[in-house]
């Protein structure tokens, strides 16, 4: 499997060039630098690419749950700082039919093994069309105002977000459309710092390009 060399951005968890060339101005990447997303910081357990790829294939599609167990320590090392000292994990939301369809919620498996109490905060309102083919700009369109806060969380449950910190969890991230369109409503919700950990971070697709995904 190919993992992800330190040094990282701060926000998204890409990795930077060298350690030589970080200072507390510079500890985020160019991208990050020019357009800060809404989560605060991030990381995956390694590449969407070769073997990675086709054991998150294999969760994810042909139903092999009992992959979740060996992804989420992946996930709990690469990604210990972002864990640490969150108050819950959110999964990020599969609609209804797509939930029905597939049986489970992919991210939901990994986040319940993270060792950070879940809280489904989040509900997807709409069916969106796969990310797949979509350019950087046609996911962030893909996405928008497609999750809100799930109505099925308790007033007391709502309460408790204010002031937080919470990790949202899904198992790949390719230009963190769907990670901000979820930290938007969370934040919203009073939550102080949304973070991210995903098993995997595909390339991000050149300017105008149509990206790879899952």
């Amino acid at each position: 499997m190919t993992g992800l060399v330190a040094p990282f951005c701060r926000t998204c968890g890409d990795p930077l060039p060298s350690w030589r060339v970080i200072s507390a101005a510079l500890e985020r990447c160019p991208r990050c630098r020019r357009a800060p997303g809404l989560v605060d910081a991030a990381r995956s357990a390694g590449l969407y690419e070769g073997s990675l790829r086709g054991i998150v294939h294999a969760f994810k599609y042909e139903g092999r749950r009992g992959l979740a167990a060996p992804l989420a320590r992946m996930m709990r090392t690469a990604g210990a700082s972002v864990l640490d000292e969150a108050d819950f994990t959110v999964p990020v939301p599969l609609h209804l039919w797509r939930r029905f369809r597939r049986g489970f919620n992919q991210s939901d498996d990994l986040a319940r093994r993270l060792d950070v109490p879940v809280l489904h905060a989040l509900m997807r309102v709409r069916p969106t069309p796969p990310q797949t083919g979509l350019t950087a700009a046609g996911r962030r369109r893909n996405v928008r105002d497609a999750f809100t806060l799930s109505r099925f969380l308790p007033r007391r449950a709502r309460q408790r977000l204010e002031g937080r910190i919470v990790v949202l969890v899904d198992d790949v991230r390719t230009t963190g459309a769907t990670l901000d369109a979820c930290a938007a409503v969370l934040k919203a919700a009073g939550v102080r710092e949304v973070r991210a950990l995903t098993v995997a971070r595909a390339a991000a697709p050149p300017r105008g390009a149509k990206p790879v995904s899952p």
